[in-house]
């Protein structure tokens, strides 16, 4: 198209034949478990002997739990995830089995090595006795940690996350929501309510046979009651 004075305007319908390109897919993020160093000359991050420390509950002992492609299995710091495949990868020049886990919450992949399966901490899905008792851990009134400053407690709090274990982070997740109807949550609180909640529903509701609604419900009505 041309104006008066002989310049060239740009045709609109040139531009909206113009092709984008598109944005690439982002694959989901894989996480590969090293298996932990050996406990000789490594340094405790708690201290049993100052007041209020955590001292973590004991690694279970025995052989390696055996999962097959199709399984269940929780991850200590991922929550749920489904086995996708078991292969033999190389890392860091060492060739070794692996569990590839799909995380249900964010479809990221985890590698585990199955050999360091119980070292990691992968496990099966608790049984439904298992999810009463730690329902019934929530129903406690008792407080898992009672130590000052607040700085403290989170440390501790965060230790109790980290350790995996379904009981401990039942009590965080119920000091959490104790606390909830005094004041308002920091946001470290709700970070530590949030983390408790997203490990434990979606395991409790598969250990009950509900959905993750009624489990979610089932639980609101513990701290509510």
């Amino acid at each position: 198209m041309m104006v008066a004075d002989g310049s060239a305007v740009p045709s609109t319908s040139m531009k909206s034949r113009t092709k984008r390109a598109a944005k690439p897919v982002q694959p989901p993020p894989v996480a590969v478990e090293r298996p932990p160093p050996p406990p000789f000359g490594t340094r405790p991050s708690t201290r049993p002997g100052v007041p209020g420390a955590y001292v973590p509950p004991p690694v279970p002992q025995g052989p390696a739990p055996t999962f097959h492609v199709g399984d269940k299995a929780v991850h200590p710091a991922h929550g749920v995830g489904e086995v996708t495949a078991i292969e033999q990868r190389e890392i860091g020049g060492t060739r070794a089995m692996f569990y590839i886990l799909r995380i249900l919450d964010n479809a990221m992949k985890v590698m585990v090595p199955t050999s360091a399966a119980t070292q990691v901490g992968l496990r099966s899905i608790m049984s439904e006795k298992e999810a009463a008792n730690i329902l019934s851990t929530m129903r406690a009134r008792e407080v898992a940690v009672d130590v000052q400053p607040w700085s403290r407690r989170f440390r501790v709090y965060t230790e109790m996350i980290k350790s995996g274990s379904p009981v401990e982070i039942a009590k965080v997740l119920r000091d959490m929501n104790r606390l909830k109807f005094d004041k308002d949550l920091s946001f470290g609180e709700r970070r530590l309510l949030d983390q408790a909640k997203s490990l434990l529903l979606k395991e409790l509701a598969l250990a009950k046979k509900k959905s993750e609604a009624e489990m979610a419900e089932e639980i609101r009505r513990i701290f509510t009651a």
